[in-house]
């Protein structure tokens, strides 16, 4: 699985210990930081906290580069799609609105986390329906999609560019994307396509270009909610689902939408994530409150049923699970107040 020879001095696990339960997690996605992430507080009240935490190799531990303050816990974090650094420094949260905020970093390696943006597609009302996720997308970084518990999808144009200093944002398209809550939305690897997944117990998809019509690739024959959703970004025509309080994870061949491509049956309890291994099109990794993180061998689906190469146990239910675009030989978890981040 390694696509690249790890140097002799790294070790096989990175611990870090916040000061509060941790939920929000996302890797840096610029080459240059590969073990940056910025996790996010579960903290049931209105003030939550972020955290920008970086590897001292030196070290060999993870330090705290800079924290702030956020309103309600984030339901997701994620970097902008910058491997080559050509933009500013920014990671997007969701949880009340979509936020922007903006890293500096001085020469003697500290850094700041400031607001840059607040996106709001809302202001005529005092109320906001809450965002469950969003995604960044990785092959146009001028578009955002967020998902919300108001059956919504809303796509954002958002321009940042390193000569005006900050970012800024606007609403493309709002659309009514599913007849309940909407729990997870994806970015494929082409720019115009998306999909999400929801409370209605299906999957749809969409294209930027004409979003008056969505396709159902998929529905639960038992009703179940959707939670989760992870895009294969290798082979666009498979994506993952996650379904709400339950061990199994859904595998669908877009080609024949509706019945099962594969069913990943290995964890004993609640599965609560999923994500493609973003450099092979057959891996991919899975977490459950059984405390394990597993990776997969997709590669033989059809012909043999996909099969866990690889187990980590954890010291309890694992609520996150990110693996490194810019690095990767790695994949971030998440459990308690607990950070681990794992070579695969």
């Amino acid at each position: 699985m390694d696509s690249e020879k790890p140097s002799s001095s790294q070790k096989d696990m990175y611990k870090y210990e916040a000061p509060w339960p941790v939920y929000g997690l996302g890797f840096s996605r610029t080459r240059s930081k590969p073990f940056r992430l910025a996790i996010g507080s579960f903290i049931e009240e209105y003030k939550n906290k972020i955290q920008v935490i970086n590897l001292n190799e030196e070290k060999d531990q993870f330090e705290v580069t800079c924290q702030l303050d956020h309103p309600y816990p984030t339901t997701k974090i994620q970097w902008i799609p910058d491997p080559e650094e050509t933009r500013p420094d920014l990671f997007a949260t969701t949880g009340d609105y979509l936020r922007l905020w903006k890293v500096s970093t001085s020469d003697d390696g500290r850094s700041t986390a400031n607001l840059d943006v607040i996106l709001n597609n809302n202001k005529m009302s005092e109320f906001c329906a809450p965002l469950t996720s969003f995604d960044w997308n990785e092959v146009d970084p001028n578009l955002i999609v967020t998902s919300s518990i108001d059956t919504t999808c809303t796509v954002w144009n958002v321009t940042a560019e390193k000569s005006s200093g900050r970012a800024v944002g606007s609403v493309s398209a709002q659309l009514i994307a599913h007849d309940q809550e909407v729990y997870d939305v994806a970015f494929s690897n082409n720019v115009n396509i998306f999909a999400s997944v929801s409370a209605d117990a299906s999957v749809r998809m969409f294209d930027l270009r004409n979003l008056e019509h969505s396709t159902i690739i998929y529905e639960d024959e038992g009703n179940q909610p959707l939670l989760r959703l992870s895009c294969n970004k290798q082979d666009p025509n498979y994506l993952a689902v996650v379904k709400v309080e339950d061990s199994s994870v859904v595998v669908i061949d877009i080609r024949m939408p509706c019945v099962p491509a594969a069913q990943l049956t290995a964890h004993l309890g609640p599965c609560n994530g999923v994500v493609w291994a973003p450099h092979s099109a057959g891996h991919l990794s899975t977490v459950s409150d059984d405390k394990r993180t597993l990776i997969w061998d997709f590669t033989k689906v059809p012909e043999k049923s996909p099969e866990p190469i690889l187990c980590y146990e954890a010291g309890g239910p694992i609520n996150q699970l990110q693996w490194s675009t810019v690095n990767s030989n790695w994949v971030g978890i998440s459990w308690g107040k607990m950070v681990e981040v794992l070579r695969t």
